[in-house]
């Protein structure tokens, strides 16, 4: 029997609940009566305003300017009329200027045409995607055109392409390999003639053999380059580092990035965003959300424009079945629980879910056993439980010699722990505390 590839250190298998929308094919959400535009989208700086209240802003143009190298242009979902520029809090607790949009009710969109991009050099496509306000998709939302900068001296051996989304309840990248397959694929061989990389991987968990065809299928009748790999079912190997090792057994050091060991690694949503930059020159405005969870009346994936609340993507739904006990934006674990439903999707909502009384019930705290079951469970072979020990105590530089800040704040600690201590939570401020 042929062995199915995965990482080899620590790692969970919590149910991954995705039958509850992995059927839902994507639907666009009808435009809200208003749009709510933050300014910081993104890991790093928060974009510059470019537009004041009461100017009128049409569909895909700049409102906000990158304001530092780490940083992403932001753009209007729609036609319509800046009503309002206040401060919101989002699901990730960065609190960040937005601006309120009233859609025009009559043309709120515009139809996108393919541009001329054949004959594109690297540095205009990187200009493009740098233009169009790109950032990764999965959750990271690192600013693409910086990943995609291969610096002189350096070359790329492997682009891998993370296809995995092995967070359960999430099912957006799925839906997209599955129906809009081309168009990943055509973004993943864009990325290729900007990095110049001698193979091409797509790893996909082994539980989406639907999409694993689909994207066969289409590679071998194009004749792309690419390699579509089947992977483990295992958590968490959508993190660039496990997914290096399941794909082509590279291991990342500490504190250095993929290109450090010849491979950049990319999101499947990502790549069908940097095809309709390229190919459409559309920008970042919109993006693929699983509405799921067991409070959820039904489950949907819906295509949203960023801005659109919490509350508008649950009431076209279907609403609540009853209260939740915690909403999370993301994956349940690594994403944000909040409680404002009038939080707005952003470039990196992958997830709105509405959790139940069950598998989210607060469960109460007792002492720590030693049993060492976080320690087989870390992917990044680190020893939580001490880490956790040396933060309660407030120890902070000796945390951070015991290699800190290699935690991927994955969640598979806390979730293998039988005292329930917040193991996550702990690293969370130890890394806070430890860098002051």
């Amino acid at each position: 029997m042929e062995r199915i590839p995965t990482f080899s250190k620590g790692g969970v298998h919590p149910d991954d609940k995705k039958v509850l929308s992995n059927g839902q094919a994507i639907e666009r959400l009808p435009m809200p009566a208003e749009l709510i535009v933050p300014l910081s989208q993104h890991l790093g700086a928060p974009a510059s305003p470019l537009k004041q209240k009461g100017d009128t802003v049409a569909v895909g143009e700049k409102i906000g300017e990158a304001s530092s190298f780490i940083s992403a242009d932001i753009h209007s979902p729609v036609n319509g009329t800046i009503t309002d520029i206040r401060k919101i809090t989002l699901a990730n607790s960065v609190i960040t200027d937005a601006f309120v949009i009233t859609p025009d009710e009559e043309n709120p969109l515009k139809e996108w045409e393919v541009q001329p991009y054949d004959q594109l050099s690297v540095k205009e496509m990187l200009d493009i995607v740098k233009d169009m306000g790109v950032v990764g998709t999965g959750g990271a939302t690192f600013p693409t055109h910086v990943k995609l900068m291969v610096p002189k001296g350096k070359s790329v051996e492997a682009l891998v392409v993370n296809g995995v989304e092995c967070e359960p309840y999430l099912t957006a990248d799925h839906r997209l390999m599955l129906e809009q397959t081309d168009m990943v694929l055509r973004g993943i061989m864009l990325v290729a003639k900007m990095t110049n990389p001698k193979k091409i991987i797509i790893g996909v968990e082994n539980n989406k053999k639907d999409a694993i065809k689909a994207l066969k299928d289409v590679v071998a009748a194009n004749g792309y380059p690419i390699t579509v790999m089947p992977l483990k079912v295992k958590y968490p190997q959508g993190d660039e580092k496990q997914l290096l090792k399941a794909t082509i057994n590279r291991e990342i050091p500490s504190g250095k990035l993929p290109l450090d060991v010849g491979a950049v690694v990319l999101n499947v949503g990502t790549a069908f965003a940097i095809y309709e930059a390229i190919v459409l020159r559309k920008p970042l405005i919109d993006r693929v959300v699983t509405v799921s969870g067991e409070a959820m009346s039904t489950k949907r994936n819906l295509r949203a424009p960023l801005g659109a609340k919490v509350a508008d993507l649950i009431a076209f739904a279907g609403g609540l079945d009853h209260d939740p006990d915690k909403f999370i934006s993301g994956g349940p674990m690594m994403g944000f629980a909040f409680y404002d439903d009038q939080i707005p999707v952003i470039k990196g909502t992958s997830g709105i879910l509405a959790l139940d009384n069950g598998p989210s019930q607060k469960t109460p705290v007792s002492p720590c056993i030693s049993c060492g079951r976080c320690v087989a469970a870390c992917p990044m072979g680190l020893q939580p439980t001490k880490l956790y020990r040396l933060i309660d105590n407030r120890m902070y530089a000796e945390a951070m010699a015991m290699n800190l800040m290699d935690c991927k704040e994955c969640g598979c600690c806390s979730y293998s722990c039988p005292a329930h201590l917040p193991l996550v939570h702990g690293m969370k401020l130890g890394k806070r505390l430890g860098r002051k």
